[in-house]
């Protein structure tokens, strides 16, 4: 299928401050992910049917308040204020959060633009200006919680945007659509008990961050899988517990934490998910904008860490996006 020349475009935001949210050498949620995106969707001709943003706003502190506390930027300000101050006299690179997240000088910037983007394209689609986008981001979101960032995260990205399109645009009723191989706790954390909102989740079980299974809430809709399900399975659970309570949510716009992390060449997961895979989820998530939506979706990069299986996943998920 081809898009028709007079529908609204897919848009694709993606800003130079992403690249300079940086953790150390060798870690696996790095500048070269949006590298080999933009090298994919260049050599495929994807990037010519997107309409690209890059003139994208920081998100303000009472947008970023909507899911976290006030206290909690201050303390990733206070931290970014000391790196800044101390690289004239050789001080540290980087502030450790936990074991796998450290903020360095240019990492508040970068997730405050990222927060800024996600915020952007809401705008954008619920303007009618695009018909849905797609935020290559970072860093990720999904693992930062109201007042704690953590698991590569530090400002919930998809929570900002729901949380917006209620607030700013009225809508009643949005749903999350999280398919990283991570439980999505954060989001988890800010949207629990929300009844404008249904998030429905899949992810590897047990696994990082161990969280997903213990009495969620009833607006979650968690689905821990087994480490080496293939694809098939998943599109089957997906099928048979997400889709019927999607259908009866009747979401008035549909966010989307999508991470490819859950690709069966990930190192970082052990799911057994391939670009197919991402194709079928993303038909189903644009068959049910389109049926109670106006077809509006927004979806903002989460994990995946296998650069090749990476570029290769956005472009499936892309293609759908943009009808291609």
């Amino acid at each position: 299928m081809h898009r028709l020349r007079d529908m609204a475009p897919t848009g694709y935001y993606i800003h130079r401050d992403f690249w300079k949210h940086e953790m150390g050498r060798g870690h696996p949620e790095c500048p070269e992910r949006l590298d080999a995106i933009e090298d994919r969707l260049l050599l495929t001709g994807v990037a010519d049917a997107l309409e690209r943003h890059d003139d994208i706003p920081l998100a303000s502190l009472a947008q970023i308040t909507r899911a976290h506390t006030a206290e909690h930027l201050e303390h990733l300000e206070s931290l970014n204020q000391r790196l800044v101050a101390d690289e004239s006299v050789g001080g540290p690179a980087y502030a450790q959060l936990d074991p796998d997240t450290a903020l360095s000088r240019g990492t508040l910037l970068a997730a405050r633009r990222a927060a800024g983007a996600a915020i952007a394209a809401t705008d954008a689609v619920m303007r009618g200006e695009l018909a849905n986008a797609f935020c290559a981001v970072r860093p990720p979101g999904h693992h930062a919680c109201r007042e704690q960032a953590m698991g590569f995260c530090f400002l919930n990205n998809v929570a900002i945007a729901a949380r917006h399109a209620l607030e700013q645009h009225g809508l009643t009723r949005v749903a999350v659509v999280d398919f990283d191989v991570h439980h999505g706790n954060g989001t988890e954390n800010i949207l629990s008990n929300d009844p404008r909102v249904l998030m429905v989740g899949i992810f590897q079980h047990p696994f990082y961050p161990f969280s997903g299974t213990e009495h969620p809430a009833a607006n979650m809709v968690n689905v821990p899988i087994p480490a080496y399900t293939k694809g098939m399975d998943v599109r089957e659970m997906i099928e048979c517990i997400w889709m019927p309570r999607l259908e009866e949510f009747k979401p008035q716009m549909l966010f989307v934490s999508a991470g490819f992390d859950a690709h069966r060449e990930d190192e970082l997961g052990q799911l057994g998910l391939n670009e197919n895979d991402f194709t079928w989820i993303t038909s189903r998530i644009r068959d049910v904008a389109q049926r109670h939506a106006k077809g509006r979706i927004v979806s903002l990069l989460e994990g995946g860490y296998h650069l090749d299986a990476l570029a290769r996943s956005v472009e499936a998920h892309v293609r759908v996006l943009a009808d291609l």
